[in-house]
């Protein structure tokens, strides 16, 4: 359930904790658990995948919760996450920005982008991008 919290006088979607230890693949340092998506991402994830974010954004604390696989992104102290929802039949990427001691304190982990994934894709990923974590 994503829910709006102030952070530094403005509302922004909170959209729950995330295990440090489990994204501590990732980085060592992760300085808060707490997540949030700003506006501006929600704006960028409607114009650039239309109705994702809309249908199946219910299912982004699960997604944070259980990852299927947490792959090595492009930039550093980022996490490239992916879940299949079995209810859904769908596969899906998320975007992770973790905070570590060197961002600004008013800096939260942030969800950068979320999308649903064809089948093509998701095995494409598995197989060109380093597995940081891998669901047993």
């Amino acid at each position: 359930m994503v829910e709006n919290v102030g952070i530094e006088g403005l509302s922004v979607p909170y959209i729950g904790k995330l295990d440090r230890k489990l994204y501590s693949c990732v980085t060592e340092d992760i300085a808060t658990d707490d997540v949030i998506i700003t506006d501006r991402q929600i704006q960028h994830i409607m114009q650039r995948h239309p109705g994702d974010y809309e249908r199946f954004s219910r299912y982004i604390p699960e997604i944070l919760r259980n990852p299927d696989f947490i792959l090595e992104a492009n930039k550093p102290n980022t996490a490239f996450v992916m879940k299949r929802i079995a209810v859904e039949r769908s596969n899906f990427q998320l975007i992770l920005r973790l905070r570590t001691s060197f961002d600004p304190t008013e800096y939260q982990n942030s969800i950068i982008t979320f999308l649903k994934i064809d089948q093509r894709k998701w095995g494409k990923y598995l197989r060109n991008k380093k597995v940081l974590y891998r669901s047993e």
